[in-house]
């Protein structure tokens, strides 16, 4: 099997190739495409169709701003109906985001766009892969929940709305596996585990042996209410916002994959629950750990 990756230098892309190579394929050819300036770029027609030629799967692992992530995407999706490639698979390793409208959260935006360019498509097949949210940013500055200096959980709402996650590890485990496998196709839901923001807290304590103080923030309509007031005040400060949207987005309901998952379709994939992914990592390198995947 021929797969091409765009955007092969980036972490998730890493871990990818990383299993891809340890499969069992002999016949696998991985071909990358990557910005460079000397090489072409993300807009480089030219590029991009002599990058789709005689591959069996392209894989999309951009990650950037809505230009790159919309029409950057639907130039490679071009060059796959032109080159006969017959699989697509989008850059999305996200919660349900086919529940969501446009504009709720927007990061998003740019896969419910690729997702209805693919689905008019006739001879490619669009591939999805949801996973909830990754765990590894929870952890990190971004989300500013954990607090391991003073084992303190940050949280807005009950604390006992369920978030949906997967590392970002285990999501290339179960990507490899799709694919390779030429009959994956449509949307696919893997998932490494469910908790609430309190049974996280407990699997901290279980596993470094400290207790864990959890501070509300306030309820999901305070949530709401602050993220858009923040957005509204200063828009361009885009860093200082898009975390409560994820974090809104991400517990309260709207996005969750559900029963059917497709983990069973690839069994020999032991993917990490919460406290799985907690007790994998010193409680002194686990804010850290989303720097950490390039390994």
């Amino acid at each position: 099997m021929k797969v091409g990756i765009a955007g092969i230098t980036g972490k998730f892309a890493r871990r990818l190739v990383t299993h891809l190579l340890s499969s069992a394929d002999k016949t696998l050819t991985i071909k990358g495409f990557c910005r460079d300036a000397s090489k072409g770029n993300a807009f480089d027609k030219e590029a991009i169709a002599k990058f789709a030629e005689g591959l069996d799967v392209i894989v999309c692992c951009y990650l950037g701003d809505d230009e790159l992530m919309v029409n950057g995407q639907k130039l490679l999706i071009d060059a796959c109906e032109a080159a006969n490639v017959p699989r697509y698979v989008a850059s999305d390793w996200a919660l349900d985001y086919t529940k969501l409208k446009f504009g709720e959260l927007f990061p998003k935006d740019p896969m419910i766009h690729v997702k209805a360019y693919l689905d008019e498509k006739k001879s490619v097949e669009g591939v999805h892969v949801l996973i909830g949210g990754f765990m590894e940013p929870i952890f990190s500055p971004f989300f500013n929940i954990v607090d391991v200096q003073t084992n303190t959980i940050r949280y807005w709402g009950e604390g006992t709305e369920v978030m949906e996650g997967t590392t970002y590890d285990d999501a290339a485990k179960y990507t490899a596996k799709v694919v390779l496998d030429k009959d994956a196709k449509g949307i696919l839901k893997f998932l490494g585990g469910r908790s609430t923001i309190q049974e996280i807290a407990k699997s901290y304590e279980e596993v470094y042996g400290v207790p864990a103080t959890l501070e509300k923030r306030g309820s999901l309509d305070d949530l709401y209410k602050t993220m858009h007031d923040m957005r509204a005040k200063d828009p361009q400060n885009i860093y200082s916002y898009m975390s409560l949207f994820f974090y809104y987005y991400w517990i309260n309901g709207q996005t969750l994959l559900g029963s059917e998952l497709d983990n069973g379709r690839y069994p020999d994939v032991k993917a990490a629950d919460w406290k799985g992914y907690v007790a994998s990592w010193p409680k002194d390198q686990i804010a850290t750990s989303f720097f950490a995947l390039n390994m």
